[in-house]
């Protein structure tokens, strides 16, 4: 359900800035539910969902996104929290580049976990369902049975990671793209128990917790 959620808040942001069907959308990291594909296809859009674990399908492309060759130039390419986790950041944001037609464009909505601090760790951790076994239910025991404090802990579990911050994500994406839209927001509420990302926005705007997401949306440089 956690995916499901994230989806259905997501999509109202990546539908307003995509050009109009039809045309040809690539999504980087569809996931097993294959991403907003099901929802592109179904405005008229030719969309295609780029993952190793994709669902089966004409629509979708199960290969890393560094190993897939378009059928031809892209609209626009979108990556739902996908570029955090990439090998080689400046070689995949390089090639969403060459694969965009001129003034194509690129949505991407993002984690930036250098700013899930101990507020925004507790914070999620007192809204966990007692029966549900996530992301973040792994980090709350994890930590407990580390006895360090949660900076401590979540540096060494990120170093170990190897993730790319949402600093590193947005620099790479201003240095390549004319920046339309960055902005910040929710991240957490997913994979909350019934809290909705209008919730998660209003503990950021009271200032109880960090804003761990990214939005940006940029066009490719002619």
């Amino acid at each position: 359900m956690s995916d499901e959620a994230w989806l259905a808040a997501t999509w109202p942001f990546v539908r307003s800035h995509l050009p109009a069907a039809p045309a040809a959308v690539l999504e980087l990291g569809c996931g097993p539910l294959g991403g907003f594909v099901p929802r592109l296809r179904e405005l008229g859009y030719d969309a295609v969902g780029v993952d190793p674990h994709a669902p089966d399908g004409p629509q979708y492309r199960q290969v890393e996104f560094e190993r897939y060759d378009a059928a031809g130039p892209l609209d626009a390419v979108l990556a739902s929290v996908s570029l955090h986790h990439v090998a080689d950041l400046d070689a995949v944001l390089d090639r969403i580049g060459s694969m965009l037609k001129p003034a194509g464009t690129i949505v991407v909505a993002e984690w930036a976990h250098e700013r899930f601090d101990e507020a925004a760790a507790r914070w999620c951790f007192d809204r966990l369902a007692a029966d549900q076994d996530g992301w973040l239910q792994h980090h709350r025991e994890r930590w407990r049975e580390s006895r360090h404090s949660w900076e401590d802990y979540f540096r060494e579990f990120m170093a170990a990671e190897l993730l790319h911050t949402g600093d590193e994500i947005v620099r790479g994406l201003q240095a390549r793209f004319d920046t339309a839209l960055v902005g910040d927001g929710p991240y957490f509420f997913a994979d909350l128990d019934g809290v909705s990302s209008a919730e998660e926005e209003a503990a950021i705007a009271a200032g109880l917790i960090s804003a761990n997401g990214i939005h940006y949306v940029g066009r490719r440089r002619t």
